[in-house]
C-alpha cells in the first residue's frame, strides 16, 4: 500500500519517486524579512541569515534527486512590492511549490486596509495557482493583548480571516503562525522582538512541512545546527547548478536585478539547497579513499 503524503494544492504527485516523501521538485520562497531569515544568524548564507524557508528547503531536499531552491524574499518590503517584483520572477521559474509571505509591514501603519490587501494578495494567488503549483500562504502570528505590537492585533486578525478564506477558494493552504502558541514564549524571537530566532525559524519550519504533510526531522525547541558539506560535495553541486539552472537562466536573458533597482534577493536563481553556503578548502576529506 502507498503510504507517501497526499500532494496538496492541486498536485498529483505522479512523479513522486520511490525513495521521495514528497512530489515537489522546485521550491521558490516569496516574502519579505521573515521569509529571507532575518533573526537566524548564518555566517555561510549570502546575507548572513538562514531562516524558516532554507530549513523547509533543506528538509524537502534529503532523499529528492533534482531538488531546488529559490528565495527571493527582500527585508523591508511590502506587500504589493512583493508581489509587484517577487511574483513574476517566481512566474518565470515555473516552481511546483511556492510559498507567499507579507503584508506584516503594510499593517503596522496606521492607514493598511487589511482588506485591499487580501485583495491583492487574492490575485497573485491565482497567478502562481495558474502554474499548477501547490502555494502555501502565510497568515501573521498573533501579537498578543499586552505587547506593543498589540494595538495591530485586530488588523492583523481580519487580515488573517481574509486570507484563510481566499485559500479556500483558490485550493491553496494556510501557513498558520497564527495558531502557533508556542511562539509566545520569548525563545522563540530575536532581540529586535520583530523577527523570530533561529529556534523560532526552525518552528515555523517544522509548521510548514506539517502543513505540507511532509514527513521531517525538526525536533521542538531543538534547532537543527548547520548542515555539513565536504569540500567535494558542494563543488559537484555548483557545478550541477551552474549546468542545469545559471547557464540556462543567463542565456533566456532571466538576470537578477541590479542593487541599483531594488532588488536584492537572497537566492534568486533556484539551485541546490545552501550551493551559495561558503564551504573551506579540503582537509580531511582531500584524500581518496585507500590513497
Amino acid at each position: 500500500m502507498d503510504t507517501s503524503p497526499a500532494a496538496p494544492g492541486g498536485m498529483s504527485g505522479n512523479h513522486q519517486g520511490p525513495e521521495q516523501r514528497h512530489p515537489w521538485r522546485r521550491f521558490v520562497a516569496l516574502g519579505d524579512s521573515l521569509t529571507e531569515g532575518l533573526g537566524d544568524p548564518d555566517p555561510g548564507s549570502p546575507h548572513g541569515f538562514r531562516g524558516w524557508a532554507d530549513r523547509v528547503a533543506e528538509e524537502l531536499s534529503a532523499g529528492s534527486t533534482g531538488f531546488s531552491y529559490a528565495n527571493l524574499a527582500v527585508r523591508g518590503l511590502q506587500l504589493r512590492q512583493v508581489i509587484d517584483t517577487e511574483v513574476p520572477r517566481a512566474l518565470a521559474l515555473h516552481p511546483d511549490l511556492v510559498s507567499i509571505q507579507g503584508g506584516g509591514n503594510d499593517l503596522l501603519h496606521a492607514g493598511a486596509d487589511p482588506d485591499k490587501l487580501a485583495d491583492a494578495l487574492e490575485r497573485a494567488v491565482r497567478e502562481l495557482r495558474a502554474l499548477d503549483a501547490t502555494v502555501v500562504v502565510f497568515v501573521g502570528p498573533d501579537s498578543g493583548r499586552s505587547t506593543i505590537m498589540g494595538q495591530f492585533r485586530t488588523k492583523i486578525a481580519i487580515f488573517n480571516e481574509n486570507v484563510r478564506g481566499l485559500c479556500a477558494r483558490n485550493d491553496a493552504l494556510v501557513a498558520d503562525m497564527w495558531a502557533m502558541t508556542e511562539l509566545a514564549d520569548a525563545r522563540m524571537w530575536s532581540p529586535d522582538r520583530l523577527h523570530p530566532s533561529a529556534m523560532g525559524h526552525h518552528a515555523v519550519a517544522a509548521m510548514v512541512l506539517t502543513t505540507l504533510n511532509v514527513p521531517h526531522t525538526l525536533t521542538p525547541l531543538s534547532p537543527k545546527p548547520l548542515p555539513v558539506r565536504g569540500w567535494r560535495q558542494a563543488r559537484a553541486g555548483d557545478l550541477v547548478w551552474a549546468r542545469e539552472y545559471f547557464m540556462p537562466w543567463v542565456l533566456e536573458g532571466l538576470k537578477n536585478r541590479s542593487h541599483s533597482s531594488g532588488f536584492q534577493a537572497k537566492q534568486p536563481w533556484p539551485g541546490p539547497v545552501n550551493f551559495g553556503r561558503a564551504v573551506p578548502p579540503p582537509a580531511d576529506d582531500s584524500a581518496e579513499p585507500g590513497s
